[in-house]
């Protein structure tokens, strides 16, 4: 007969409450973040979707305006906006690209930079002192894990976006 020892059902019951556990703590995870960075935003006088912006520039840039607003999942009427907003607290600068005068660059500027970094000393103290009491392997599966979970959140809104990539 097909059926399943206890164990089997037991340890299929834990496997999925850990799973379920992992997925609640991923979520607070990403509540707290989008507080954090919306109390960051608001000491430096930026929107929450100007910070993150403001974050795929300085990772991926520089970037052309409409790169940028496709990586940010936003229209690019909205983006000239944004690119404003940030041109004028001093964050980013719009250039010409140097293999193409017609098209616009979009950089960030390092000026400003130390704020931020200030903002999210807090943070990122925390961070080292919980990676301190992990072992390099142990580190290394969690880098692995959480690169996975931003690939899978990355193509679950690809999808949803109606398959616009956003990687590359």
């Amino acid at each position: 007969m097909g059926s399943v020892a206890p164990e089997g059902m037991d340890a299929a019951r834990r496997r999925r409450r850990l799973s379920n556990a992992i997925k609640e703590s991923l979520r607070e995870l990403g509540n707290q973040l989008s507080l954090l960075n919306h109390q960051v935003g608001t000491q430096v006088d930026l929107k929450d979707v100007d910070l993150d912006c403001l974050d795929l520039i300085s990772r991926h840039g520089p970037l052309s305006p409409s790169a940028l607003a496709r990586r940010a999942g936003l229209h690019p009427a909205t983006m000239t906006g944004i690119l404003d907003r940030l041109e004028r607290g001093g964050w980013v600068a719009r250039e010409r690209d140097p293999s193409d005068r017609r098209a616009v660059a979009v950089r960030a500027l390092r000026g400003r930079n130390a704020e931020l970094l200030r903002l999210y000393s807090g943070m990122n103290a925390s961070m080292d002192q919980l990676c301190a009491g992990y072992g390099e392997a142990e580190l290394q599966l969690l880098a692995d894990f959480l690169q996975r979970t931003a690939n899978a959140g990355q193509d679950a809104t690809e999808e949803l976006a109606g398959g616009q990539s956003a990687r590359g």
